[in-house]
């Protein structure tokens, strides 16, 4: 795109996404049939001028100034290009929980940074926007497939670029998520690991997130209902989440082929089959209830395209 073709408004649509999926400690994640918007129109005003509008559910608990993630993303995108952040209107339209473990701080870096890069004469390639998002938001698991979309394994090199593996995702195998009204924020959810582990533990993991790349593509239930053990953050994370084991159990009872902690939680992600799923998610509501806790499930899908950028004006 040239400078004289530069646009004026950008619309982009972000997956929410599901990180870790057991063993896969900030390394794994998915993304998921769960979107956040985010429009930009740059305005003829001072540099640095900014309106944000807000809508959708918990929309009053998103900040409207300047300390917005998303608009945070916008401006570091032009600073580090040596660039004067422009005047904008940023309006959002929420659909992912906040808080909950799917992704929405990944939403509004990866938001941020698309829509300053469709309105900069000089955009960025996909991998150095890969790498900026990973930067900002400190590990890859959820900026990762919410970028790209699909399931993806991100690996960090010793000189801190990192590498991107698609994951193959079998087509009969479902998400459903279980969203709890309380929240758990990841800071106080990374508090409670230790930090070290065992030799034993680490082999465990190592062991079953081999297996879990394999169920994950050919659908294998048996393999999955092992390879979603873990050992290094959910056996920790569980005591910060009341019912958790009744959910789980609820889940399996009814088909699920296993439970983990979605991110950092407290939203709870079953996986298992498409008959099954409607049943899955009944039963995680109602074992939650019977704890004293509220909760909305949703059979979702795998997103495989990653966040979406529409451009208007010139």
């Amino acid at each position: 795109m040239g400078a004289a073709a530069v646009s004026t408004s950008v619309t982009v649509t972000v997956p929410g996404t599901t990180a870790n999926l057991g063993p896969g400690f900030d390394c794994l994640g998915a993304a998921l049939a769960l979107y956040n918007r985010f429009h930009f129109t740059l305005l003829d005003r001072e540099p640095g001028h900014l309106t944000i509008q807000v809508r959708g559910k918990e929309a009053d608990r998103v900040a409207t100034d300047a300390s917005n993630l998303a608009y945070q993303a916008f401006a570091h995108f032009f600073q580090q290009q040596g660039l004067t952040v422009p005047a904008v209107a940023l309006a959002i339209d929420l659909d992912v929980p906040l808080a909950r473990g799917l992704g929405s701080s990944s939403t509004a870096i990866v938001g941020g940074l698309l829509g300053a890069n469709a309105l900069t004469p000089h955009p960025l390639n996909q991998s150095a926007l890969t790498q900026m998002a990973i930067a900002l938001e400190g590990h890859p698991d959820n900026v990762v497939p919410a970028l790209v979309g699909g399931c993806q394994l991100a690996v960090t090199q010793a000189n801190g670029t990192t590498t991107l593996c698609p994951i193959p995702w079998h087509p009969d195998l479902t998400p459903v998520v279980a969203i709890p009204d309380f929240e758990l924020s990841t800071a106080a959810a990374r508090q409670v690991l230790p930090a070290t582990y065992s030799r034993a533990d680490a082999i465990f993991n190592t062991a079953h997130l081999g297996l879990l790349l394999r169920g994950l593509e050919t659908g294998n239930g048996d393999w999955l209902r092992v390879a979603l053990a873990d050992r290094i953050h959910q056996p920790y994370r569980q005591t910060l989440i009341p019912g958790y084991e009744a959910v789980a159990a609820a889940a399996q009872a009814v088909g699920a082929y296993g439970l983990v902690i979605s991110g950092a939680g407290p939203t709870l992600l079953a996986l298992t089959s498409h008959p099954t799923a409607d049943a899955v998610g009944q039963a995680m509501t109602r074992a939650w209830r019977q704890a004293g806790q509220s909760a909305q499930a949703q059979v979702l899908r795998l997103e495989p395209h990653g966040a979406r950028v529409s451009t208007e004006g010139s």
